[in-house]
């Protein structure tokens, strides 16, 4: 018995102290040596107490499944006039691709479409005179699954460049069909996070058409080209100014085969100006190397979110496959060029359907008041059972005590994200904690009352209130589970220090307090207990 008591005293001293180890970094800031070998993270506060933005993104699924279909149309294209494949005409309507042909060559087209495109399926062929229609069609079940990759793909993309924003604990979740809540605690700049995330970053490389770009773009335009603007900025006065500029349509290189970007702090052919420095992977560098070699001498545009940031000249081939951007940019938005690059781009365009900035000073407030409830809650209850059990309502008290401690100790360990809910999950948490001493105290003065003595009560009670305290808690846990699973922001909060909660208070109110009476019972051997 004493041997199994001192073990059980070892054990909550021991989660005592690391608790409380744990807890050091939320009273009091280390440093020297105590910063290096103790825990340095303090517990992270929600968007609701902290501050912060919270974003509602919608993936344009629209502008997805034209970029998607204009991909089509491309591949097929250039398919079509590798296999030699003769067609009068190539189209897209919709979701559809439609083609022209003589009727000798539908077979020839049906093998291309079958070896190389076999998501398309082919409708019902219309002669009309000389020509054959066709429509290949992506199936519905085929766009319903590229829409839901496109969310799942904006959602990692996101992700990745909000940790290289440098935002700790960021709440970034699918939300409906097509669209992504984003929570961002103690951002200092909203604007530029919004812009960050916002950007779409398609990267494409493409010709400039001189004799077209010569004209000012004001005249009639090839078919095959378009007119986008390019965006210069004054090194000296820091105004941007923007030109038209005409480019072939055809993107002879993406972004899709980039493995890196970096800022480049000036260079040998660039001075001290600031660039972005790309990277390809090796059919990217196989593309760029040929690209450059077949183009000599013209200028090749590289072009973001359709904008033309700078159209050099290719002087000779270049190998390697590394290239950069230039375009009059501040350490700052080459840095934010750089994260959305390298963390990939966006599928399609988003839209900000919802924009909420929560100042710091509301979250201050409701931490205030979170806090000061919390603390009455509290109080109230320590005095309650006090005068209603007495020197065991002492007990449970220092059980409860220990209970806080530990979650705490827990929050921090975990780096768990403290939120508004949270907190009302601690209130919670306590009064389940004192529910459990209830039950005990009351089955242990049943025992007494029967005329048992203080040990075997004692026994009996928290034998026969087991049972009922195990129910309750392991209920609470799997409604505590739903909602982390199926609750979103601030429901998780709740949900984390309900889990957290629940498994402490078993271990505090029933151990715990059983630890502290048997060593009572021990030590001073009472003929009767205050309860």
């Amino acid at each position: 018995m004493i041997k199994s008591l001192k073990l059980r005293f070892v054990l909550i001293l021991v989660f005592l102290v690391l608790s409380i180890i744990f807890c050091l970094p939320n009273i009091v800031d280390l440093e020297g040596a105590w910063k290096k070998y103790l825990p340095s993270d303090k517990i992270h506060l929600g968007l609701d107490l902290k501050g912060g933005m919270q974003l509602l993104l919608e993936l344009d699924t629209a502008k997805l499944m034209d970029n998607i279909v204009e991909r089509k149309v491309n591949g097929l294209k250039d398919a079509m006039i590798m296999e030699g494949v003769r067609f009068l005409g190539i189209d897209k309507k919709g979701t559809s691709i439609l083609v022209a042909i003589r009727p000798d060559q539908r077979e020839k087209l049906f093998n291309v479409v079958g070896t190389k495109f076999s998501d398309l399926k082919a409708g019902t062929p219309r002669t009309e005179g000389d020509l054959m229609h066709i429509d290949f069609l992506i199936p519905d079940k085929d766009l319903a699954s590229i829409k839901d990759n496109a969310v799942n793909q904006a959602l990692e993309t996101i992700r990745n460049r909000i940790d290289q924003f440098g935002v700790s604990e960021p709440v970034i979740i699918k939300q409906g069909e097509n669209q992504i809540l984003v929570q961002l605690p103690g951002v200092k700049d909203p604007q530029r996070a919004l812009e960050l995330i916002g950007k779409t970053a398609q990267l494409e490389f493409k010709l400039v058409d001189e004799a077209a770009t010569a004209s000012g773009g004001a005249g009639p335009i090839s078919p095959d080209d378009e007119v986008l603007k390019i965006r210069s900025k004054n090194r000296e006065t820091g105004v941007e100014t923007t030109a038209p500029i005409v480019l072939k349509k055809q993107a002879l290189l993406t972004g899709e085969l980039l493995t890196d970007a970096r800022v480049q702090m000036g260079g040998r052919d660039i001075g001290s100006e600031i660039s972005v420095s790309l990277e390809f992977n090796a059919e990217g560098a196989r593309i760029f190397d040929k690209v450059t070699a077949e183009n000599v001498g013209k200028r090749l545009a590289i072009v973001l979110d359709n904008t033309v940031y700078s159209a050099p000249q290719i002087r000779e081939r270049i190998s390697g496959g590394k290239a950069s951007i230039t375009g009059g940019f501040t350490v700052e938005e080459a840095k934010d060029l750089a994260i959305v690059l390298r963390a990939g781009a966006l599928p399609a365009p988003v839209k900000v359907a919802q924009n909420i900035t929560i100042g710091p000073t509301l979250g201050q407030d409701s931490i205030n008041k979170g806090v000061l409830a919390t603390f009455l809650g509290g109080m109230l209850v320590i005095i309650f059972m006090v005068i209603y059990y007495r020197f065991s309502g002492i007990i449970a008290n220092v059980a409860l005590a220990l209970n806080l401690i530990y979650l705490l100790g827990v929050f921090s360990a975990f780096k768990a994200t403290m939120t508004l809910p949270g907190i009302a999950g601690i209130a919670l948490t306590i009064g389940m904690g004192v529910d459990s001493n209830v039950l005990i105290f009351e089955r242990i003065r049943e025992e007494l009352r029967l005329g048992k003595t203080v040990r075997a009560a004692v026994d009996g009670g928290y034998a026969k209130a087991w049972v009922a305290i195990f129910d309750s808690h392991i209920t609470t846990l799997i409604t505590a589970a739903v909602l982390f699973v199926f609750g979103t922001g601030p429901i998780k909060g709740f949900a984390i220090t309900l889990i957290f909660g629940m498994v402490i208070n078993l271990f505090t109110a029933v151990f715990g307090s059983k630890t502290i009476f048997d060593w009572i019972i021990l030590k001073f051997k009472p003929r009767t207990l205050s309860i």
